[in-house]
């Protein structure tokens, strides 16, 4: 998509643009199915999966018992059976729920069994804060799935990607997780109604620049570019790269941008220590070491759990400001 996400042709937003991709999985693949907790009749908690039930029936949208490690034991077991399952992890926090199926089964078996299992499996989660859903429902988890070997995982930041990025995930002979996020489920976007793919493991330049880099995931590309807009205004133009993979990542992209900008900002929602932006820098050092003229910068989260309290939780997530002021403070500005 371009910088300003276009709206020219039907826009329909973030929520919409995750059930029209189910539901056109669904038609295309006679093995598919939805499985997780309230995505029957309730349509999941913030309603993506509506009106599923009554297109393709219980025995395809299955509502599950409160249990993690149930709905992805179901799905590497359906899957290595030769169903294409679409699970649905509720909230990114509940990972932890059932990490020994995500890390030591669905991440391994076709590498333990020679290739002989194949595991199609996409995962749908929820992630981020901004909406006071405290500490145990707003994380950004991200940095641990992509350490996993044997999964991918990407981040639509838009509308128009959440539909192509889950699509491919479905297509994909690989299990995949598919990290949503609550705050930018009412942004809309074009989405053509016809199915499409986005490239798992390809980045996307969404606004030319050439003074500095912003590498953002998720929701903090609409940050990133109003950070850039800002910054225009005070004469850098910034070039901004929608990470939108993080496991594949695409190094060449943003070595591409880095050689022609020299300077860069990696911006995302989860907290800084630890997070995937860490890897990101440690590439692009590897790589294009010789074209930096300053140190590459890190906006995240602090270390801390996300606060319940709104005006807490503000000054927590990051967002166009702190990006500005980052920006200026690796220029020395």
């Amino acid at each position: 998509m371009s910088e300003a996400v276009k709206t020219e042709g039907r826009a329909i937003p973030y929520v919409l643009a995750i059930t029209e991709a189910v539901r056109q999985v669904l038609e295309e693949q006679d093995n598919a199915f939805v499985a997780g907790e309230d995505v029957g009749e309730a349509g999941s908690v913030y309603g993506y999966y509506r009106g599923l039930i009554d297109q393709f029936g219980a025995h395809r949208i299955i509502d599950t018992p409160i249990s993690e490690k149930g709905i992805i034991g179901l799905g590497v077991g359906a899957a290595a059976t030769g169903c294409r399952p679409i699970l649905d992890i509720m909230f990114m926090d509940f990972l932890g729920e059932c990490m020994d199926e995500v890390a030591n089964q669905m991440a391994k078996m076709r590498f333990m069994f020679g290739g002989g299992a194949t595991l199609p499996i996409t995962v749908l989660t929820m992630a981020g804060a901004g909406m006071n859903l405290a500490a145990q429902h707003s994380q950004s988890w991200e940095a641990i799935l992509a350490h996993l070997p044997g999964v991918k995982v990407v981040m639509p930041s838009n509308a128009y990607d959440a539909k192509g990025l889950i699509i491919a995930a479905a297509r994909d002979d690989n299990p995949v997780f598919v990290v949503l996020n609550k705050a930018s489920l009412a942004m809309s976007a074009e989405v053509p109604e016809a199915m499409y793919e986005v490239p798992i493991g390809k980045a996307e330049v969404v606004r030319q620049g050439g003074d500095f880099t912003i590498l953002a995931m998720g929701r903090m590309v609409v940050e990133a570019l109003s950070a850039a807009k800002t910054l225009e205004g005070e004469g850098l133009s910034c070039e901004v790269i929608d990470v939108r993979s993080v496991q594949p990542f695409d190094t060449e992209t943003a070595v591409t941008s880095l050689k022609k900008t020299h300077r860069a900002l990696v911006v995302h929602e989860a907290v800084r220590f630890g997070g995937f932006g860490g890897e990101i820098v440690a590439q692009l050092q590897e790589e294009a070491f010789d074209y930096l003229d300053a140190p590459i910068g890190r906006v995240g989260a602090p270390f801390s759990p996300v606060p319940f309290s709104p005006a807490l939780e503000k000054i927590y997530v990051p967002n166009a400001s702190k990006i500005v002021s980052e920006v200026k403070t690796l220029l020395g500005m």
